[in-house]
């Protein structure tokens, strides 16, 4: 009896369609969401030494520049996934690869028990343009995320409060340490991964009265942690109001109000945070992704009270804020700047989201296309996961996330010409897909 699909995230026991050819990507009828390929029988890496914790697609890229990448047999590849929101720059930006060099050249790492001036120099700029007081720097947008949750805890304490709760919101992704796997609120990440940690509260995303019931009914919460749009669930874009709402409910209530910007933040939207498309501040914000287009950073920023909990010994960070990471996230925010890359988010992201709708207005089988600035969403009736392979094959990267929503985050350095390919060719795999029975 063949085994089921080797995929350990996949709980199907189906066989796939076309299993006689094993070494090919397999489309597995009970593949849980947000992973679309089944392996069975055979290894899905290629170096058999890597843990199977990811299911990559049949390519591998050698070297990129700007918005296109190639792969190890000379094909080119047009980016519209920027390695999930990362390289805002795009591929080898002369800027980033010269910072990193030079650095690398000067002194790459010592440790947080010495002062680092580019760190220094990067936290005085963050908080600068967030409009915060104070930044820690870690790794990843997990890790900031953990200090995050460390800061609301502290802050509980010093009320008095002996379980400090935080309201995480459904549909959320904060990362996968056990503190932000428990906050994210996608059941399927954490199964198997119990006990979770305590201290959490959920809430539907987008639903102001649902915070205020919370409010009435919880003297233990402390903080709202929150996406201001929801990536990996699909591209949710809440209320106009609904940053400006949890701003009020935390002022009232003597909560924290903390926001997840790693996917969001660093142009992403078309101003530097989010948030800023509101009229409201948060007390924590999160970043990483696109701060270091490809280089692992993370930080996570604070202003009033929030600011001044951590105190020596209460976190740290071999790695974090290193010479190397920091001159390098220093040169990002510079050629953001310098290009005037946020104004340019703004106007190409409408224009791409009204070409979409223009191009896909009488197609049946589309529930929805969303997005704002370079964060672009078209939501399907049915599961789409065999797009991404097509996409591949069409020389296109883009994702399929929330299991029937293609998402496209596409390098804030695209021309419009390189747009109107990324439009032309997703609306005619989506035409293809739609036009296909589904099996």
């Amino acid at each position: 009896m063949r085994s089921p699909c080797f995929n350990p995230l996949c709980t199907s026991d189906r066989i796939c369609p076309g299993h006689q050819k094993p070494l090919k990507f397999r489309l597995c009828g009970g593949l849980q969401k947000g992973l679309p390929f089944c392996f069975q029988d055979k290894e899905p890496v290629m170096n058999t030494h890597l843990m199977h914790n990811y299911a990559p697609l049949p390519v591998t890229f050698e070297k990129g520049e700007g918005a296109w990448l190639w792969d190890n047999k000379g094909q080119k590849y047009l980016d519209a996934l920027s390695g999930v929101a990362v390289c805002g720059l795009g591929h080898a930006h002369p800027a980033v690869a010269e910072a990193l060099c030079a650095q690398a050249r000067t002194l790459i790492h010592t440790s947080n028990w010495y002062h680092i001036e580019h760190q220094e120099t990067l936290a005085q700029k963050l908080t600068a343009l967030a409009g915060m007081e104070r930044v820690f720097f870690g790794n990843s947008g997990a890790e900031a995320n953990e200090a995050a949750i460390k800061l609301a805890r502290l802050y509980g304490h010093q009320k008095d409060i002996s379980n400090p709760a935080i309201i995480v919101m459904e549909g959320s992704f904060h990362g996968r340490t056990m503190a932000t796997l428990t906050a994210t609120g996608n059941r399927k990440v954490q199964a198997g991964f119990e006990p979770l940690v305590q201290g959490f509260v959920r809430a539907p995303f987008d639903d102001l009265a649902a915070l205020e019931t919370i409010a009435q009914n919880n003297s233990d919460v402390v903080a709202v942690l929150v996406e201001p749009i929801i990536g990996e669930g699909g591209i949710l874009i809440p209320a106009e109001d609904y940053l400006d709402g949890i701003r009020k409910l935390c002022d009232d209530n003597g909560w924290l109000m903390i926001l997840d910007e790693i996917q969001t933040g660093i142009g992403r939207t078309g101003h530097w945070f989010a948030f800023q498309h509101s009229n409201s501040t948060p007390d924590i914000m999160t970043l990483a992704k696109g701060l270091g287009n490809g280089v692992p950073i993370g930080a996570c920023l604070a202003k009033g009270v929030a600011a001044e909990l951590f105190q020596p010994g209460h976190h740290g960070s071999t790695y974090g804020g290193n010479p190397l990471v920091c001159a390098t996230a220093l040169a990002v925010i510079e050629t953001l700047e310098k290009e005037q890359l946020n104004q340019r988010v703004r106007q190409l992201g409408e224009t791409m989201l009204a070409d979409f709708k223009t191009a896909l207005t009488d197609v049946e089988g589309i529930v929805d296309i969303r997005g704002l600035g370079l964060m672009l969403a078209i939501e399907l009736e049915r599961p789409c996961g065999e797009i991404l392979q097509q996409a591949l094959d069409a020389g296109l990267l883009l994702n399929v996330t929330a299991d029937n929503v293609v998402r496209l985050l596409p390098p804030l350095i695209i021309s419009d010409d390189e747009a109107e390919q990324i439009i032309t060719i997703t609306c005619d795999l989506i035409k293809n897909f739609l036009s296909t029975p589904s099996a």
